[in-house]
């Protein structure tokens, strides 16, 4: 499958791998509350994500990734974040039996740990059901979750890598890099390739990932938006 589908990766996403968490009509959907705070449309050159407006709850605060369509009078566009999307050219050198020890993979029981860990340093992103859409692994330090990172949109033949992150006491250890080393491998293997999203900002985090084989593709914006408490005019 051509590139391009990543330019609407909710959309796509919505519309293949994922279509089971989806809600919305032909034209707009969400995933479902809960999930992860996305939503997108099929063409963003008229008012069709409007479609959505009855799946949405008031006051929802929610993301819409790429081109930002004409939206409905009841929503607001509340920021803008600028992010590389980058994709997987090269896979990383194998992690050790010892590094490879380290990792494991995270169920049902650990999903308060996952959720407290995820929202201490990337708030608004990840919600409780945000481990379903796919595999999370983790490396914990006396009984501690302390890094994690895992899957989050699905499209036939591409993965997203997200909830990359290391509690702050815990860095400088090369954890993240070998938790993306176990998911990029898992994925090359099963002839999937990887990408992400980074803020422009996070300088750290995009050398590390063009040194383990991302390319940047894109600059490609996540736009919170938030719907009104009042009903839109008839």
């Amino acid at each position: 499958m051509k590139e391009t589908v990543l330019d609407n990766p909710a959309w796509e996403a919505l519309t293949s791998e994922h279509a089971h968490f989806a809600q919305g009509t032909d034209h707009a959907k969400r995933y479902q509350q809960g999930i992860v705070p996305f939503v997108a449309c099929r063409q963003t050159d008229d008012n069709s994500i409007a479609t959505l407006d009855p799946w949405m709850n008031a006051g929802e605060s929610f993301y819409i990734i790429g081109e930002l369509p004409i939206l409905p009078g009841n929503w607001t566009k509340d920021n803008e974040l600028p992010c590389a999307q980058m994709v997987l050219r090269s896979v990383p050198a194998p992690l050790t039996e010892s590094d490879a020890a380290m990792i494991s993979l995270l169920g049902p029981e650990d999903a308060d740990d996952m959720y407290a860990l995820i929202n201490s340093i990337q708030p608004g992103y990840y919600n409780h059901g945000t481990r379903l859409l796919g595999n999370y692994y983790g490396i914990r330090h006396n009984g501690t979750l302390i890094a994690m990172a895992g899957e989050r949109m699905r499209i036939t033949g591409f993965t997203e890598l997200s909830a990359i992150c290391t509690h702050p006491d815990h860095t400088g250890r090369g954890y993240a890099q070998k938790l993306i080393t176990q998911l990029c491998y898992r994925h090359a293997g099963e002839g999937i390739t990887s990408f992400l999203h980074v803020a422009l900002s996070n300088e750290r985090a995009i050398r590390l990932y063009a040194h383990m084989g991302f390319e940047q593709r894109r600059v490609i914006s996540f736009y919170k938006v938030t719907t009104s408490h009042t009903p839109p005019l008839q």
